[in-house]
């Protein structure tokens, strides 16, 4: 009784695990194809900030 409940128990854990693996490899094949960052050989303008009222504030305490 004991040995069979232990290979239930093994069966089921088997199986939750095999989906939970099986789930997490299409969500990274999903979240790989849905990168927002373009892609390309172009030098792309980076912008670190934007120049606002608040910022210039924050700037003159910082330095």
């Amino acid at each position: 009784m004991v040995l069979q409940n232990r290979r239930k128990f093994l069966q089921k854990a088997l199986g939750v695990g095999a989906i939970a693996v099986a789930s997490a490899a299409t969500a990274a094949k999903l979240n790989v194809n849905a990168n927002p960052v373009p892609q390309g050989k172009s030098k792309k303008q980076e912008v670190l900030y934007h120049k606002t009222p608040l910022w210039e504030q924050y700037y003159k305490i910082a330095y």
